[in-house]
């Protein structure tokens, strides 16, 4: 590639290599294009380097060890996403995708300027994904100054453990670091702003029991929280988990005529075209929840429709976890989401130690909530408040997608013992043919 203004021809060019950028490029690399994929930093993005994996392994670890030395966990960490993000990138390798590492930008609808390291370089693209991802939203009165006042981010990646801890948010991360913090043994607060409440992503009564436990493992919980000028916790470090916004500023957007919402997010449609049919983007920069498994498939999508693949981006089912205690995760509709939608809904809930498999998986709290409709036994979700949810949820998740009934699931005969027979027996439970003692 040449440094100036002589420009390289490709046919594919992806900005950011996150989960939604690099399999797009992959993907579009495997359809016989020719691809090129930007990035001012390593590639992963930052559910790999900064964000799920991180949060993941160490609450694995913490869980798992009732003395942590941070300092060894933090290196280990390291070590885990090197080796992952290398991955990657001999994926990159192996399918012919040329990195350009630095800052990308449209001249217009047709080229893009990237500066690095190693000085500037032109493209002139046929087609373009954008999927620069997001980045924490930051509270006026509360800006991020990297010492106290922390990012997610920036608190996953602390040298030394604070003497205590204070998270402002509401979401799934807030949940996850609360369970975190307080399980190294940090005096931890979460504090729930006005107008919220926690894990709202999920089924009400799912958020309550895991709010309940955080509060028996010693998290100090706090409602209906303003933040407003001058406020003030007594605390080593404050977490600020309140949303996302889009890494849509200085990619020149305008000059290449994509619109964008008063948010700043990149409106697609099925097939992840921008208002431009040759510009593209996917991930959390569109908007969406920004989860790494639908930023993965947004990816897919845009490189089967740049490769003229009948494609449509039209998930029927997006499950959702998070990693608290217990762990929960969703998929599907909520009871109440249901029947704002008009359907005739029979919801049952189910105590996780209704069955045999508590005492062997540590199962002695939490549910199963599944959601119906009522004549044609239609599945519509399902929630899971229990060890492993997040891995036990993609049965639901299948059976949504192809449409099974209560009936299917309930037929279905799963392991014995293992905690998957909960979503059999909530099955059988609504449909009242079995009767095995449940209240």
């Amino acid at each position: 590639m040449v440094v100036g203004d002589v420009a390289t021809a490709v046919d594919v060019i992806v900005l950011g290599a996150g989960p939604a950028g690099y399999t797009a490029a992959i993907r579009a690399a495997q359809l016989g294009q020719d691809v090129v994929i930007i990035d001012p930093k390593s590639g992963g993005g930052s559910c790999l380097n900064e964000g799920c994996h991180p949060a993941d392994h160490l609450l694995a670890e913490a869980r798992r060890h009732q003395v942590v030395n941070w300092g060894a966990l933090q290196r280990r960490k390291r070590e885990i996403i090197d080796a992952h993000r290398q991955q990657i990138e001999r994926q990159l390798e192996r399918h012919g995708v040329a990195v350009a590492q630095g800052k990308g930008w449209f001249i217009n609808a047709t080229e893009m300027r990237v500066e690095g390291q190693y000085g500037a370089l032109k493209f002139i693209f046929d087609q373009a994904v954008i999927a620069t991802g997001g980045k924490p939203t930051a509270l006026n009165t509360l800006p991020f100054d990297g010492e106290q006042i922390l990012t997610p981010t920036q608190a996953l990646a602390l040298e030394h453990l604070p003497s205590s801890i204070a998270i402002i948010g509401a979401d799934y991360i807030a949940a996850e670091l609360a369970t975190l913090f307080i399980t190294l043994g940090v005096p931890t607060q979460l504090l729930i702003p006005a107008g919220h409440r926690l894990l709202a992503e999920f089924d009400a009564v799912a958020g309550q029991l895991v709010e309940t436990q955080l509060k028996q493992n010693g998290v100090a919980i706090k409602h209906d929280v303003t933040i407003s000028q001058g406020f003030a916790v007594k605390t080593d470090k404050v977490i600020v988990s309140v949303g996302i916004e889009p890494n849509t500023a200085g990619l020149h957007l305008e000059a290449a005529g994509v619109a964008i919402d008063a948010c700043g997010f990149i409106p697609v449609n099925d097939r992840m075209q921008t208002n431009i049919p040759a510009i593209y983007a996917a991930g959390d920069v569109t908007g969406g929840p920004p989860l790494a498994a639908l930023a993965i498939k947004q990816g897919r999508i845009a490189a089967e429709a740049i490769a003229g693949r009948p494609v449509q981006y039209a998930p029927q089912a997006l499950p959702m976890a998070a990693r608290t205690d217990p762990e929960i995760a969703a998929v599907g509709l909520t009871a109440v989401q249901a029947e704002a939608l008009g359907y005739d809904v029979v919801s049952t809930q189910l105590p996780i130690n209704a069955g045999s498999y508590p005492p062997l998986f540590d199962a002695s709290h939490g549910f199963a909530l599944i959601v119906a409709e009522k004549e044609s036994q239609l599945l519509l979700g399902l929630t899971l408040v229990c060890p492993h949810a997040g891995d036990i949820i993609s049965e639901a998740a299948l059976a949504i997608e192809l449409g099974a009934t209560l009936t299917d699931l309930a037929e279905t005969i799963h392991p014995y013992p293992s905690l998957s027979q909960v979503i059999q027996h909530v099955a059988e439970a609504a449909l009242e043919t079995l009767n095995h003692g449940w209240p």
